[in-house]
């Protein structure tokens, strides 16, 4: 008797995973073994979405990227077997891919025959002229404006892919194999260079400056100067950021249990802002950078809008609803390029929202698996940090509301450097979707950018300023990513990338510049509108 073929071993054909996907599975490639990710889905540390958005296609880059190798090991026990040859990526569901089921061709038959019955012209009777009544000639001109609106925005979209693709190398698979085969080198060059372990003593340096800021927010507050006080605290804050961000990536002691400890530490009970809602988010959007659908780093409808796809109530995947373009977004998206940096000042509050939303979900943060027990945790953090800065601080040591509001808003508009910075290295980058077989190392040079500063500069940027480096390769410790950094610049020049790096002022004026651009796109489709309304009112007053 033949011995058993192990599940691992299968070979699944294209048709057969297409057909499990069709079901509802959740099937990834990881390094050409099939992974079904139904089970650990519930469980997953990252949300769910940062797994949907791979379905269907060969998430070995972004795995690799996002998770550590602890992490890749247990994901063994998920595979169901393996494919042959090279992996032609499906369009997730997410993401709008159909899939066929796994049905008998009698079926397939039946169905085909109705769609065509259904489809033949036969069946369909015109309207008749008899009814063309003014209203609904009125009707017709309407849509043919959105018509000419909607026809605009699409020459807009291909025009900004066909600048993509004069820019960028070939989507064929011969040119992309080659990146991705570079591209993995290089994670071992930087491997072999000791770039992913973290230098220590770093840190001793950030902790004095921590210390530093902790003291200048405690005398000025002892002494009643309550806006040095609250000064001092915000830059606090925005240091302290950069090591929160190092733990979410796992970039301090690679241990996840430990890292989020840490992160937890700094982000709930030290600043009021879930950790575990920036790990849902930004794994999300290290996977699809600066997709409008997608990538939540920027929906900020109504207010922000840096793509004209924006202006049709595009629907978030992320956030599963309309980003609705209505009158108010309207109003701020035709003056977004005047209101981004007073907007930005705001910018810590709204994380308060999406941190207790988040919190607060039953579904967003996992109630399973080894990260159940980090939302109590935060949970603990968010009452903390409430206690000591808002009752503690403000309610206790500072007597008056006028000086506790200058307090507040001092302390909080600080920190709008920072949102600047997570703002600049993609807000003017490309939003244009190439398709399916974009590779992923591609992908992230195209949408991300660098902001060049001198080394001395560096602990005010916070690694924040090497996003084209930390978007390759996220778990480099940010401490690393200036050495990093000339590797990453030779890969570019060798696979023909563009390397986007400009200086901070300069990546400034092209993040207003976008922000203007899309508003006075903005400003010609409403002129549009306006044409044809006038059009309706004196043909109707001529009739």
């Amino acid at each position: 008797m033949a011995p058993a073929v192990s599940p691992k071993n299968r070979v699944w054909s294209r048709r057969e995973i297409e057909g499990l996907i069709g079901d509802g599975r959740k099937i990834i490639i990881l390094d050409g073994q099939v992974v079904s990710a139904d089970a650990w889905l519930p469980y997953h540390p990252g949300g769910d979405k940062s797994i949907l958005h791979m379905v269907g296609r060969d998430g070995t880059d972004e795995i690799r990227a996002l998770h550590s190798k602890e992490a890749q090991a247990h994901m063994q026990k998920f595979v169901i077997g393996r494919i042959h040859g090279r992996w032609e990526n499906f369009l997730p569901p997410i993401q709008g891919g159909s899939f066929r089921t796994l049905v008998s061709k009698h079926v397939e038959d039946e169905v085909l025959y109705a769609e065509e019955d259904f489809s033949s012209s036969e069946n369909y009777t015109p309207p008749s002229p008899a009814f063309d009544t003014e209203e609904t000639r009125n009707e017709v001109r309407l849509r043919h404006a959105e018509l000419v609106q909607f026809k605009t925005a699409e020459a807009l979209t291909a025009h900004a892919i066909s600048t993509d693709l004069s820019k960028y190398p070939p989507l064929d698979k011969k040119s992309q194999d080659e990146i991705v085969s570079k591209y993995r080198q290089l994670d071992e060059r930087l491997r072999s260079k000791g770039l992913y372990q973290c230098p220590y003593s770093s840190y001793a340096f950030d902790f004095a400056r921590y210390m530093t800021l902790f003291i200048l927010f405690s005398t000025f507050l002892h002494y009643s100067y309550y806006a040095l006080s609250g000064l001092s605290l915000g830059l606090l804050w925005h240091q302290l950021v950069f090591t929160a961000h190092d733990a979410g990536h796992m970039g301090i002691t690679h241990g996840f249990h430990t890292d989020t400890c840490i992160g937890i530490f700094i982000a709930d009970f030290l600043g009021g802002l879930s950790i575990g809602w920036w790990k849902r988010n930004h794994n999300v959007h290290h996977i699809v950078t600066n997709s409008p659908e997608h990538d939540p780093d920027i929906e900020h409808m109504p207010f922000f809008a840096i793509s004209h796809r924006f202006f049709t109530s595009l629907r978030s995947t992320y956030y599963d609803r309309d980003m609705t373009f209505n009158s108010a977004a309207r109003f701020f998206i035709k003056y977004q390029h005047y209101l981004y940096y007073p907007i930005l000042l705001m910018g810590r509050f709204n994380l308060y929202v999406l941190s207790w939303s988040y919190l607060m979900s039953p579904t967003q943060a996992p109630r399973k698996g080894p990260a159940w027990w980090h939302r109590y945790l935060e949970m603990a953090g968010q009452v903390f940090f409430w206690y000591w800065f808002g009752y503690q601080t403000m309610y206790l040591r500072i007597p008056t509301w006028s000086s506790r509001i200058t307090f507040l808003l001092i302390s909080h508009m600080v920190t709008a450097p920072l949102h600047v910075q997570l703002t600049l290295s993609h807000f003017a980058m490309s939003t244009a979707d190439l398709g399916i077989h974009e590779s992923f190392a591609q992908k992230m040079l195209r949408t991300t950018m660098d902001v060049d500063c001198p080394p001395w500069l560096d602990f005010i940027h916070g690694g924040l300023q090497f996003q084209v480096v930390h978007h390759l390769y996220p778990r480099i410790p940010r401490h690393n990513l200036r050495r990093a950094q000339k590797y990453v610049r030779e890969f570019c020049h060798d696979v023909g990338i563009p390397y986007v790096i400009f200086g901070f002022a300069r990546g400034n004026k092209e993040v207003i510049g976008r922000l203007g651009q899309v508003a006075g796109q903005l400003r010609v489709l409403e002129e549009c509108r306006k044409v044809v309304a006038k059009d309706i009112i004196e043909g109707h007053h001529g009739h």
